[in-house]
C-alpha cells in the first residue's frame, strides 16, 4: 500500500473520529465495504450501525452477499422495506430518476439515526463519481449526508488497492448499480422488467462471466459483457444456450452489444 493511501486512510479514521456515531448505507459494494469496515474499526460496535434495503431494484444475491459482509465485519445491521416504484415519478424512469429513489432512501436512514441517537449518515460516493451523470448526489447534498470517502479524497482504484491490503473479499468485487439503471430513459420501469433483468443476470453471472449488464427495452434485451468475454460468448452452444433461457425469462429478441461493458451506458444519450 502506497504512502498517499495510508495517508488518505488516516484522514479517513480521523473524520469518522470526529462523528464519534454513524449509520452507514450500506449496499455491500466496494465502496461501502470499506466505508464501514474502517467505521468499525474507529468507533467500535457500539458507534456504528449498517442499514441495508430490501427493494426489487436489488437482486437476492447482493442482499445475501451484503449480510455475510457485515456479519464478517461485526457491525450492527438494521433491514429497511424499500419498494422504490411506489414513489411518485420514479417508474416513470426520467433522467433524474436516482433523486427520488435517494432522497426517499436517506430521509428513511434519517429517522433510524435519530431514534439511535446517532447524529451522523455516510455512504460511499468517491471522487470518481463527479464524473458521471448522479442526479442522486443533490439528495445527498440537501439532507447533509456525509461521503467520508470522498472527503478523505480517494479514487476507486485506491478503495480497491486499500480494501485489498485490508483483507476484503470486496477488492476485486464488479461494480454494480440498481436495475433500474438498466432501462433506457422514458420506458416505464415494471415489476416484470425488473424481474426479467434480475434473472437474466443472474443466468449468465451462473454461466461463468465476470461483468454483467443486460439492458431491458421492451421485449429486447442487450447484453453487455466484458470485451475479453465476447469471444466466448459467440460460441454457437453457448449463445444458444443464453438465447433460449433469455427468451423463456420473456424476451423476444436478445442482442450482444458489440462495445462491451461500460458503467452507464444509458447515459450516453444524455450527451
Amino acid at each position: 500500500m502506497n504512502r498517499g493511501i495510508e495517508e488518505k486512510l488516516g484522514r479517513l479514521k480521523e473524520i469518522f473520529g470526529s462523528m464519534g456515531r454513524v449509520l452507514v448505507a450500506f449496499s455491500g459494494g466496494v465502496d461501502s465495504t470499506l466505508l464501514l469496515k474502517v467505521a468499525q474499526d474507529t468507533l467500535g460496535d457500539k458507534n456504528v450501525l449498517a442499514a441495508t434495503a430490501l427493494s426489487p431494484l436489488y437482486p437476492e444475491r447482493e442482499l445475501s452477499g451484503a449480510k455475510k459482509l457485515v456479519q464478517t465485519i461485526g457491525a450492527r445491521h438494521r433491514l429497511i422495506e424499500s419498494n422504490e416504484l411506489k414513489i411518485p415519478g420514479f417508474s416513470k424512469n426520467p433522467p433524474n430518476r436516482c433523486y427520488y429513489c435517494k432522497r426517499k432512501l436517506f430521509r428513511e436512514l434519517l429517522t433510524i439515526a435519530t431514534e439511535e441517537s446517532i447524529r451522523f449518515v455516510v455512504e460511499g460516493s468517491t471522487l470518481d463519481d463527479d464524473k458521471d451523470h448522479r442526479p442522486g448526489r443533490l439528495a445527498i447534498q440537501e439532507l447533509d449526508i456525509r461521503s467520508p470517502l470522498k472527503e478523505a479524497g480517494f479514487t476507486k482504484g485506491e478503495i480497491r488497492e486499500l480494501s485489498k491490503a485490508l483483507g476484503l473479499s470486496t477488492w476485486d468485487k464488479p461494480s454494480f448499480a440498481c436495475l433500474a439503471s438498466r432501462f433506457p430513459y422514458g420506458e416505464e420501469i415494471t415489476e416484470d422488467g425488473l424481474r426479467k433483468v434480475g434473472e437474466s443476470e443472474d443466468f449468465l453471472y451462473e454461466l461463468g462471466f465476470k461483468q454483467v449488464r443486460v439492458r431491458h427495452y421492451g421485449n429486447l434485451a442487450r447484453i453487455e459483457i466484458l470485451k475479453e468475454e465476447i469471444e466466448r460468448l459467440m460460441n454457437d452452444s453457448l449463445r444458444e444456450k443464453v438465447e433460449n433461457r433469455l427468451r423463456e425469462i420473456g424476451y423476444t429478441y436478445v442482442t450482444l452489444d458489440l462495445q462491451g461493458f461500460r458503467s452507464g451506458s444509458m447515459n450516453e444519450v444524455l450527451g
